[in-house]
């Protein structure tokens, strides 16, 4: 190799060695800017901000669910908007390998180290961009009693065969006063569900209204 050629290399090297810490910089900053703006006292600057967001993305995720139980309710809100913005804009056509990323994010909120509150908003976020890696965290929560109502709408939102074999494994391990709930989520996915029918087609008071 000639020494022209061997600079050029090395340049290269260089390069590639600069370019993601640049990224990660810009993204630091990204980050940084975008919670400041959440937590100011103006609500024009907050408005903003939240709205800003989706061009974030996936590293902002976390930083902005720490926020959403913050003691200011306005504060608290405007970190739940922003993250809901986060989730429509890589929920979009096109947004490639983005959805992807801010939906493991959000699986990563799922833990018992989080309030319930955050983890129930969790839920109906992954219900729009939660793919096959979701499936099983939110499955788990069918045995919460404080959030399986949430993670069963999910499962039941989520357009994939996994989901609703989760929905039929939960059928059969979950209690009594949980079953119908679960039934009802199969046959919104097409499937029927014999033995336990839906609550809204059982009579409640007699009739003597016969058929024509």
């Amino acid at each position: 190799m000639s020494i022209s050629n061997s600079k050029k290399v090395s340049l290269a090297i260089a390069a590639a060695g600069v370019m993601p810490s640049v990224a990660d910089a810009a993204q630091k900053k990204g980050v940084y800017n975008l919670m400041s703006g959440i937590r100011d006292d103006d609500a024009k600057v907050r408005t903003k901000a939240w709205q800003s967001a989706g061009e974030v993305g996936a590293a902002a995720v976390k930083p902005l669910a720490g926020v959403m139980t913050n003691k200011d309710l306005e504060v608290a809100r405007a970190a739940k908007r922003g993250l809901w913005q986060i989730v429509r804009h890589v929920g979009r056509p096109g947004a490639g390998n983005t959805k992807r990323e801010v939906a493991d994010r959000l699986v990563e909120l799922l833990g018992d180290d989080q309030p319930v509150s955050v983890r129930r908003e969790v839920l109906w976020m992954l219900s729009e961009i939660g793919g096959r890696n979701s499936i099983e965290p939110i499955a788990a929560l069918l045995s919460d009693r404080e959030l399986r109502e949430d993670a069963r709408m999910a499962l039941q939102r989520i357009p994939s065969r996994t989901a609703l074999a989760a929905l039929k494994a939960a059928l059969e391990a979950a209690p009594d006063d949980f079953k119908l709930n679960i039934a009802q989520s199969l046959r919104q996915r097409g499937e029927k569900v014999p033995g336990l029918d839906c609550v809204k087609l059982i009579p409640t008071k007699n009739t003597n209204v016969k058929p024509l």
